[in-house]
């Protein structure tokens, strides 16, 4: 998601800072989840947009782990359960909270297949501030007709449909069916397979061919105009369909064309193929600011350049290109194919999504513009607390996964020094993880590996601690200077450039938490420190 000026999607953690049984149970890797792989869905609803309610099916199919009679789903508790059907039998539920757990007849051996249906009802909680909380949302298009979508990240894509409730496992695919008035569009992931009409309502079938999070799971119920494009891209033509409300017709074609393509031609240089050419590409209009929904992107940036015509950065270098179309479109590589475990790691979604930004902007203006783009964003950090959030609880970290990520990236590319390597690790990412879901550990080992260097102490001090690296530098005798770093992490070193008073030149110092003395060629006056491609702080300041 890329709304960092507005309020921070509410977590499940309490405002006194603990966890709840409920917590555990949304975010926990228990036995009840552990023991199944969810490997398909099929999402059958229809929605009654006058009452606001839901009423339908959701198919799993999954294959076992291990031996178990005894599995956790989860539905928010608003929703009714009418049933739950294994091999034409009602199996016994029991609900806690948002969680449901079923119990079997009999074993459920390892390595089977197996499938069960859920059967609910209700009126789904309906989001007051979407995207940045959750819920269906209700709308009008300027003609009054219904316009509804749904924005749940965070929120829990359970709060509307059934499902395994965690990141860890996603469907490998899906189909997707929404039935809605027979005069209006529904546009969901993937590709539409059918769409039958019986008594006034027409069922929409959408095909979804890759894995797919839960809460990229969507639908767009609308009086919508389509049109369409071809991008050749490097795994061949990639379909572009877009989706908007008739009045904003004239105005798609414009945006929708002028950053679409190059954003595909920037992203795919930078990480490599579009994750998803067997379902394509969309973009829809939103009744909300945007959303990364797979395959589908959400759009409600009022068709202007910027965020909602202003610039993050302060730089003026994000005025010339549409801040939705650009972030929640870099989110398919790095979010949607490239999944975290855990929320608590999303910076592996946010910092590579929003450091995607600067790299388009080094597409277009060049790599200095694209580094200035992305030191201007540090203006909106807050240090607030760590950007790593507690593990197995269903809680993010800081927001500062967006704008303070995005810089302790540029500061790892700065500190490789090899744009080379950097553009190896970001491709090798997308080969090595995606279409998968992974942890912190495991993209630190891949950038360490792939860069030659162990960095690990440099990204824990910025993922786990809210101090930026802080150089200290102090004028001694006879020319000299010592430098060191204060920071939180034992045994940390980061190499820096800095310049001297009275060269021009950049030259690579070594500091480490011990103080080091640093002898200029040229007795200067001053060190000054590369603070545009390294995220630090300098004696404090």
């Amino acid at each position: 998601m890329g709304f960092l000026l507005a309020p921070v999607i509410a977590s499940a953690q309490s405002e006194t800072g603990t966890f709840t049984r409920a917590d555990t149970l949304r975010g926990a890797q228990s036995p009840e989840r552990t023991c199944y792989d969810i490997t398909y869905y099929h999402l059958d609803v229809q929605l009654d947009i006058n009452r606001k309610t839901i009423t339908g099916s959701n198919l799993f199919q999954l294959t076992a782990t291990r031996d178990f009679n005894r599995l956790q789903f989860d539905l928010f508790s608003n929703l009714e359960i009418d049933s739950v059907v294994y091999q034409h039998t009602h199996l016994p539920v029991k609900r806690e909270y948002n969680a449901v757990f079923i119990e079997f007849p009999g074993q459920i051996p390892n390595g089977s297949m197996q499938q069960f249906t859920v059967f609910y009802h209700g009126q789904p909680v309906e989001a007051k501030s979407p995207p940045w909380d959750g819920g269906l949302v209700f709308s009008k298009d300027a003609a009054g007709k219904p316009w509804v979508s749904v924005a749940c990240q965070g929120f829990g894509a359970s709060c509307w449909w059934p499902n395994k409730d965690q990141q860890a496992d996603e469907a490998d695919s899906m189909l997707i069916s929404i039935t809605a008035p027979q005069n209006l569009s529904v546009i969901s992931n993937g590709r539409l397979r059918s769409a039958i009409t019986d008594h006034g309502l027409t069922k929409h079938n959408w095909f979804v061919s890759n894995p797919i999070n839960n809460y990229d799971v969507t639908f767009y119920i609308g009086d919508y105009i389509h049109f369409n494009d071809v991008y050749q891209g490097v795994n061949g033509p990639l379909t572009l369909d877009y989706y908007v409300l008739k009045e904003n017709l004239a105005k798609a074609k414009k945006q929708f064309s002028a950053n679409v393509n190059p954003m595909l031609r920037c992203f795919e240089h930078w990480f490599g193929a579009y994750p998803f050419y067997k379902d394509g590409y969309k973009l829809v209009d939103a009744p909300y600011f945007g959303m990364e929904h797979q395959s589908a992107v959400a759009y409600g940036n009022d068709y202007k350049n910027g965020y909602r015509g202003s610039d993050l950065s302060g730089t003026g270098l994000g005025l010339s290109w549409d801040y939705i179309i650009i972030h929640e479109s870099g989110h398919e590589w790095f979010g949607n194919s490239i999944t975290a475990k855990d929320i608590a790691d999303m910076w592996i979604h946010e910092a590579f999504t929003m450091y995607a930004e600067g790299l388009f902007v080094e597409c277009n203006k060049g790599k200095e513009a694209g580094a200035a783009y992305i030191a201007g964003l540090r203006k909106n950090v807050l240090n607030d607390k760590p950007i790593i959030g507690p593990y197995g609880v269903n809680t993010e970290g800081s927001s500062d996964m967006y704008y303070k990520g995005a810089n302790m990236l540029q500061t790892i590319r700065s500190v490789i020094n090899d744009d080379s390597k950097w553009l190896a690790i970001l491709r090798g990412l997308n080969q090595q993880f995606g279409h998968k879901t992974t942890t912190t550990a495991e993209v630190i080992a891949f950038i360490n590996r792939l860069a030659g260097k162990n960095l690990t102490n440099i990204f824990d001090q910025y993922l786990r601690y809210t101090r930026i690296p802080d150089l200290q530098i102090r004028k001694a005798k006879n020319g000299t200077f010592t430098v060191r770093w204060k920071v939180d992490v034992a045994d940390f070193n980061m190499p820096i450039k800095v310049k001297y008073l009275t060269s021009g030149n950049w030259h690579w110092i070594y500091p480490t938490t011990s103080w080091q003395t640093i002898k200029p060629e040229n007795a200067g006056t001053k060190i000054i420190p590369d603070t545009k491609h390294f995220y630090i702080t300098v004696n404090g300041g």
